[in-house]
This record gives structure tokens, C-alpha cells and sequence, in this order.
């Protein structure tokens, strides 16, 4: 298995790195163009802001890698939702893989309800194969103030403020609005059917 987690100026990396590696899989962490469309899977992380992430991307020409790449890839937290079309956080045009648009928790009129969430929520009205074994309203760890509304590609839902995509899944490509990394054993089977994947 020739796994590749994409380097850019995002947190997280190295967590999922050691993630993968207490399930008993080797990721090769780079920003080589060439190591990463010879990939047989393709893990792209996140934590930061999505302008700055975007630029990077661009600049590094990551963008258009991403976009056409043909085996199974996943995004996590700011990497999910760069792969949605639009971001509110800086007015940021994404990579536009998924047609879900990224929005700011907002209008809450309730002080107990904090943003960002941080913290453990659960996952419902669970689709395809990245949640095989994942029993309806697991629990995973979330840290982010924007997130992806419902739509089409929605194949996890979670609730804080109001309903939202914590999954989304188009093609080859997944996201996970979680931290599977951090998720405990339910984000290691997470991570491991992602493995598994066959496209």
C-alpha cells in the first residue's frame, strides 16, 4: 500500500501520521507532485485557515493535483472543507470538488453554546463503505468554527447550532469533517476502511 499524506502549511500532519501508524500503516508525508498522483490513497489534513491554506496550495500548483486525482482520497477538517466550493472564512474560493458551501456558526442567541466546537459529538444517518463497522451516533473529536452545510454529498451528519455535514463523499474523493486521528477507535476503523477502499 503506497499511502501519501499531502504536506502543506496546515496542522495535524504528524498526528495523522501516528494515527495511521498505531493501525499498522506507513504514509509517506510529502508535497511531491509525482509521489502524490502515484498514490494509492491520498490523505489530506487540515487545521488553519482556509485563504492561507488556498494560497499555498496555488502557489505550490497542489490545487489542480488534487482536484484530478483518480484514487481514493480524504479530506480532514480544514482539508474537507477545502475540497468544498466556497469557504466564508476570508471569502475563500475552494477546490470546488464537493458542492457544499462552508459557513461560520453563527446567530447562536444561546452564551452555553461555544465556537468554536471543541470536542466530542456524535455521527448519524451514516453512508458508503468509509463507515463500515461505525455504529450509528459514534462519538468523534471535532475543533472548528466553520463547517459544510447539508447537501448532496452528505454522508455524515452531525448537530451543533443546527445540522451538518460531518461527512461528505463524491466520487474517489471522502471528507471528514472530525479528526478520525483523534477519534479513538472509531476513528481507527474510520481510517482503516478508508485504507481498504477499493475504487
Amino acid at each position: 500500500m503506497n499511502l501519501v499524506v499531502i504536506k502543506y502549511n496546515a496542522g495535524n500532519i504528524q498526528s495523522v501520521r501516528y494515527a495511521l501508524e498505531r493501525i499498522g500503516a506507513e504514509a509517506l508525508v510529502t508535497d511531491d507532485i509525482e509521489a502524490i498522483q502515484s498514490a494509492d490513497k491520498v490523505i489530506f489534513p487540515g487545521v488553519g485557515e482556509a485563504s492561507s491554506a488556498m494560497g499555498y496550495l496555488k502557489e505550490r500548483k497542489l490545487d489542480a493535483v488534487i482536484r484530478n486525482l483518480k484514487q481514493p482520497v480524504l479530506g480532514i477538517c480544514l482539508g474537507m472543507q477545502l475540497m468544498c466550493k466556497y469557504s466564508e472564512e476570508n471569502n475563500t474560493d475552494c477546490l470546488g470538488i464537493f458542492d457544499e458551501e462552508v459557513k461560520w456558526f453563527k446567530g447562536l442567541g444561546d452564551a452555553t453554546v461555544k465556537v468554536p466546537q471543541i470536542g466530542w459529538n456524535n455521527i448519524y444517518d451514516l453512508q458508503t463503505p468509509l463507515f463500515t463497522q461505525v455504529p450509528q451516533n459514534s462519538y468523534c473529536y471535532f475543533v472548528h468554527g466553520y463547517y459544510a452545510a447539508l447537501g448532496k454529498h452528505t454522508i455524515a451528519t452531525t448537530d451543533y447550532v443546527q445540522p451538518y455535514s460531518s461527512a461528505l463523499h463524491k466520487d474517489n474523493f471522502y471528507g471528514t469533517q472530525f479528526h478520525p486521528e483523534k477519534s479513538a477507535a472509531v476513528g481507527e476503523q474510520i481510517l482503516k476502511n478508508f485504507i481498504t477502499l477499493i475504487h
